[in-house]
This record gives structure tokens, sequence and C-alpha cells, in this order.
């Protein structure tokens, strides 16, 4: 058995940030969830109401000898857009910010100097990505995991789910599992 980490983000619709981590060597699982609000074990709907603080999420599960913390992030960065405050694309609402919930000091390190990075580069115009402690993670729905996976036909996914994994492999092709590509 490996030794695993797991690392936990936001960047809007889960169904998209899922399916482009899915592609991500040494990923062993990605589960689709809420993080980041006050709501114990919130239903989709109330998170969709924006009532109870929660971001969608996904939980990676990682082996950290095929990808590093900071390979994670950069993928992250690039399917999102971190200069958005709460939304995506067609997704409005607190519960598409963007947000790095970090499991210890380390990855809090990391993610504050990779933005830092991101910032001076000047690839980005004023990042509004939210870093916090992941206090708790609460598992989706059922219906809510490897959507894309399970829905390649479904009409809002054949819109937004494409492009990000065509940046996703332009941009990091060495960071793809092996015939991960589309």
């Amino acid at each position: 058995m490996t030794n695993t980490a797991q690392a936990t983000v936001g960047g809007g619709c889960f169904w998209c940030v899922e399916a482009a981590f899915e592609r991500v060597r040494g990923v062993e699982s990605v589960v689709s969830g809420y993080a980041g609000g006050t709501t114990e074990d919130p239903s989709y709907e109330a998170v969709c109401r924006g009532t109870t603080g929660h971001a969608e999420v996904v939980q990676v599960t990682y082996d950290p000898t095929e990808s590093s913390y900071r390979d994670l992030l950069e993928v992250f960065f690039t399917v999102h857009d971190p200069t958005t405050e709460d939304r995506q694309g067609p997704d409005v609402g607190s519960q598409y910010r963007s947000i790095v919930l970090y499991h210890d000091e380390d990855q809090r390190e990391t993610v504050e100097d990779y933005v830092d990075e991101l910032e001076a580069s000047g690839e980005y115009d004023g990042i509004v990505t939210e870093i916090e402690p992941l206090d708790a993670f609460w598992e989706a729905e059922e219906k809510h995991q490897d959507y894309f996976a399970k829905h390649p036909n479904q009409p809002y996914c054949q819109m937004q789910i494409p492009p990000k994994l065509e940046k996703l492999e332009s941009s990091h092709r060495d960071k793809l599992a092996p015939g991960a590509e589309n």
C-alpha cells in the first residue's frame, strides 16, 4: 500500500474539477463534496441555496511520490478562473467560489507561496482564491460522484468540461496519468 496524501479544493462546479483531477498522475480518488461552511452534513439543495456557507469542492487522494501538492495546485489553477469571486462560467454563488482548504501547515505554506508566485508573474490579475484550514469535508450524494464519467452527454458537461480538460492537456501533459488524454 502506498502512502497517500489529500488535497481539498473548490473552483466552481465540482463535476468540472473532479473530471480534471481524475486524469492526473498519482491520483487515487477524487470525491465531490462540500466544505468551508457551517452546516453539518449539508445536502446539494441546501448548498445550492447558498445558506450553508459551503463551497462545492473535491477531495483528492493522491500518491505524493507521483504528483506533489504543488503539482495539484498547478492543475487546479489551470482548470478554473481564480480571479472571479463567487462565479465560474455560468455558475454563480458563493458555493462556486475559488477555495483551497489546506490539511496542514506545509500545505498552507505551499499554497500561499504558489499564489504569491502567480500574482508576481502577472499571469492573473487579482486572485480571489480563499485559503483556509479544512475543518470538515462532507461527501456529496452518490449521484454527484464521477458525474462526467457517468454523464458525458449531459448538456452542461458537454459545454463546460471539455474546454477545461483541453486546457489541462495542453498546459500540463506531463502531469497526466498514462492514457488520460481525451
